[in-house]
């Protein structure tokens, strides 16, 4: 039971208001992988927040672009070529 406690601790309880339809749909697939429905939110949320984490651009630099590409393009481009 310590352990249960200590990850309880770790999670912020709040309240989830969907479309009923789409609340039926993540009830059926939690019956379906025989889980609490609290498992297959938290699934969800934790998949929506890395998403976000790793859609989200780098805050590089403080001026405007001159050609217009992002710094996420920028970033993006390899420094050097890979060796052969």
């Amino acid at each position: 039971m310590m352990l249960a406690s200590r990850i309880m601790t770790q999670l912020r309880r709040t309240t989830v208001s969907a479309p009923p339809g789409a609340i039926r749909t993540l009830e059926a697939e939690a019956e379906r992988r025989n889980v609490p429905l609290a498992s297959l939110l938290r699934e969800a949320v934790e998949d929506k927040a890395q998403a976000l984490r790793t859609a989200r651009r780098p805050r590089l630099g403080v001026a405007r672009s001159t050609d217009g590409r992002s710094a996420a393009d920028v970033a993006a481009e390899p420094i050097a070529e890979e060796p052969r």
